[in-house]
């Protein structure tokens, strides 16, 4: 437990030690994604500041028996690595709606979620391309 606290106490440090770096005012992307099936999302991320962004992302989920879709917002933190590297953590929530139906039965309904993101992104600086590899439990 203690080295959950002091894990947390440097976190904080450094996000207040953050350095300044480039963040798009305005930003279109796609997250692809599976389960059971093809899923994505269509992203939109706006910056609020030199190291925050906010991120809308309207998903979808196809497979054989569970259709689905989502909206979710997340607020960003930014952390410049290196260059063009940055790292970001994110907190955010959202709704969404499914249907289910499978043998002759079928059920739908509809969500709320808490959602929260870690990831890894390379801004190329010769194009207007963002590359990223996150994680949203």
């Amino acid at each position: 437990m203690k080295k959950l606290i002091l894990s947390a106490f440097m976190l904080l440090g450094l996000a207040f030690s953050a350095q300044s770096q480039d963040i798009s005012k305005n930003a279109l992307g796609l997250r692809i994604g599976d389960n059971d099936g093809f899923g994505g999302e269509i992203s939109y991320q706006r910056g609020l500041g030199d190291n925050n962004r906010l991120e809308l992302d309207l998903g979808w989920r196809n497979s054989n028996h569970v259709d689905a879709f989502k909206l979710v917002g997340l607020y960003q933190w930014v952390w410049n690595i290196d260059g063009g590297f940055n790292w970001y953590a994110g907190a955010g929530a959202g709704v969404g709606s499914w249907s289910y139906d499978k043998n002759g039965f079928s059920d739908s309904g509809a969500f709320v979620l808490v959602a929260g993101d870690l990831g890894i992104e390379y801004n190329f600086s010769e194009a207007p391309i963002q590359l990223s590899l996150d994680l949203r439990p």
